[in-house]
C-alpha cells in the first residue's frame, strides 16, 4: 500500500529489515498406542471397572471456551465491518466495569484480540514453516491497521490494537524460546515491530488514564523487549493495581521476572510476597501463588527455591475467595497433573513438586463438586498459551480422560473396598454398591 508507506515511514523500516529467516521445522514426535495385551490388559479392564464407580458432573466441558470465542468474534466482526467507534465504545465499556469471563480472562483483552486476529492470524500462518516466501503480504494487514490509528490518533483503545498486533507479529517471528536460538533476521523482525509498538504506545499513559489495556501493552513490551527488571515490575504493579482480580497480570509477572527474560530470583520472590502484602486484602496469601504459579512450572530452580508453606497458605486463601469450581478444577489439575505428572531431574524442586501435587487430594475431597475437564487438557500441556486447540471437543476428552485416571487413583483404596464415589454439591459421598 502506497499510501501506507508514505504515510507511516517506521512501516517503511519494519519491511526493510524483514530478511527470510532461517528455517527452522518443529518437529513433534507422535507415540502410537497399541492394543493392551496380557497383564495391560487386565490393568485396563480393572480400571475401566474402577471408572464406572465414580461419577462426577461435567455440566459444560466447553462452556468457557465457547464464552472466550464469543467475544473474540464480536471484536473480530466489528473489526472486518470497520465499525472501530463502535469497538472502541464496547471495549471501553468492559473495561470500565473489568467484565470477566467465568474463568476470569479480560472481556476487553477478549475484544481486542478479536479485532486484530484476522491480521496476526495471515502473518503467523505465512511464518508457520519458519521461511516463508519472499512475496508474502506480510506487510498488508497490518498497514491496513496503521491506516486505522491514523484516522483515530488519540484513541488509545485503537493505539493498544494495533501495538499488541505488531507485538504479536514479533512473536511469530521471533517464537518463545531462548534468545540465543532465535536466528538473527528473526531477532530483527521482532525488534522492529517491537520498536513500532512502543512508538504507537508511546503518548498514552495508562497509569494516568486508569486503562488496563494500556497497562497490559506496556508489560507486553517491556517484558519482550527485555527492558530493566524494576521497569517490568513497575508495570505489571500498575496493571494489577488497576485490576487485582485479573490472575492472567499476576501469572504473565511471574513468568517474565525468570531469568530467561533477563529477571532473577530474587527479584521474582519479592515481587510474588510484594503483591501478595499489596493484594492481602482480596487475596490474602493467594497472590504470591499466582505470581509463581506458570514460573516454578518451567523453570526448576525456581521451583526449588519456593517457600512451599507460604505458596500452600495461598492456594488455601484463594479457594477460600474462589471458590467457584473454574478455579478448583484449575489448581486441582495444575497440582495433579502439570506439577505431579513429570519430573524434572532437578532433585530439590523435584521435591517440591511431588507435595503439590499431594495438595490436589485436599483440593479435590474439600473442594471438588463437578469436571472442567478443558483445565484438565491445559494442565497436561503446562497450561501453554500459545497452545492452537483445533477441536475443542476432543482436547475436552483428552482433559476427562487424565481427570478419570487420576480421581479413580485418588480414591483407589475405597473404590478397590466396593465403594461408590460420587461427586456432588454437597461434596464427595462414598457409598457401599449394593
Amino acid at each position: 500500500m502506497a499510501f501506507a508507506e508514505r504515510l507511516f515511514a517506521p512501516l517503511a523500516q519494519i519491511r526493510s529489515k524483514l530478511h527470510a529467516p532461517s528455517q527452522q521445522v518443529a518437529r513433534n514426535g507422535i507415540s502410537h498406542a497399541t492394543k493392551p495385551t496380557g497383564e495391560r490388559h487386565a490393568r485396563t479392564q480393572i480400571a475401566a471397572a474402577l471408572e464406572c464407580s465414580l461419577t462426577i458432573p461435567c455440566p459444560d466441558p466447553t462452556a468457557e471456551e465457547r464464552e472466550r470465542d464469543g467475544h473474540q468474534t464480536h471484536g473480530l466482526n466489528l473489526a472486518r465491518q470497520e465499525d472501530w467507534n463502535a469497538l472502541s465504545v464496547d471495549i471501553t465499556q468492559a473495561e470500565a466495569n473489568k467484565c470477566k469471563t467465568m474463568g476470569g480472562m479480560s472481556v476487553a483483552e477478549l475484544l481486542a484480540f478479536g479485532a486484530r486476529a484476522d491480521v496476526v492470524g495471515a502473518a503467523e500462518h505465512a511464518l508457520l514453516s519458519g521461511k516463508p516466501d519472499r512475496n508474502a503480504p506480510l506487510m498488508v494487514g497490518i498497514e491496513a491497521l496503521e491506516e486505522v490509528l491514523a484516522e483515530h490518533p488519540s484513541d488509545p483503545v485503537i493505539a493498544a490494537i494495533v501495538a499488541k498486533a505488531h507485538m504479536d507479529i514479533g512473536w511469530a517471528w521471533r517464537g518463545t524460546g531462548w534468545a540465543i536460538e532465535v536466528p538473527a533476521q528473526n531477532r530483527e523482525a521482532f525488534d522492529a515491530h517491537f520498536d513500532r509498538a512502543a512508538d504507537i504506545v508511546a503518548p498514552f499513559d495508562g497509569k494516568e488514564m486508569k486503562s488496563s489495556l494500556i497497562a497490559s501493552t506496556r508489560c507486553g513490551l517491556t517484558a519482550g523487549k527485555g527492558s530493566p527488571t524494576g521497569t517490568i515490575i513497575r508495570n505489571y504493579e500498575s496493571w494489577i493495581d488497576f485490576d487485582p482480580k485479573n490472575t492472567q497480570a499476576m501469572r504473565a509477572m511471574g513468568s517474565h521476572l525468570l531469568p530467561r527474560w533477563r529477571g532473577t530470583y530474587e527479584q521474582l520472590e519479592l515481587a510474588a510476597r510484594r503483591t501478595a502484602g499489596r493484594t492481602y486484602d482480596i487475596w490474602g496469601a493467594g497472590a504470591y501463588a499466582w505470581v509463581l504459579l506458570d514460573a516454578i512450572s518451567v523453570d526448576p530452580v525456581a521451583c526449588a527455591r519456593l517457600d512451599l508453606d507460604y505458596f500452600l497458605d495461598g492456594l488455601t486463601d484463594i479457594l477460600r475467595r474462589c471458590p467457584d469450581q473454574y478455579t478448583v478444577n484449575l489448581l486441582a489439575a495444575y497440582s495433579a497433573i502439570t506439577m505431579g505428572s513429570t519430573p524434572t531431574g532437578h532433585d530439590e524442586a523435584d521435591q517440591m513438586r511431588a507435595q503439590i501435587a499431594d495438595a490436589a487430594g485436599w483440593i479435590v475431597k474439600d473442594h471438588l463438586t463437578e469436571l472442567h475437564p478443558m483445565l484438565w487438557a491445559h494442565a497436561a500441556r503446562g497450561f501453554d498459551n500459545a497452545l492452537k486447540v483445533r477441536c475443542p471437543d476432543r482436547f475436552a476428552a483428552s482433559g476427562y480422560a487424565d481427570a478419570l485416571r487420576y480421581l479413580t487413583d485418588l480414591f483407589r483404596r475405597e473404590l478397590a473396598s466396593g465403594q461408590q464415589i460420587s461427586f456432588t454439591e454437597h461434596g464427595v459421598v462414598a457409598q457401599t454398591r449394593s
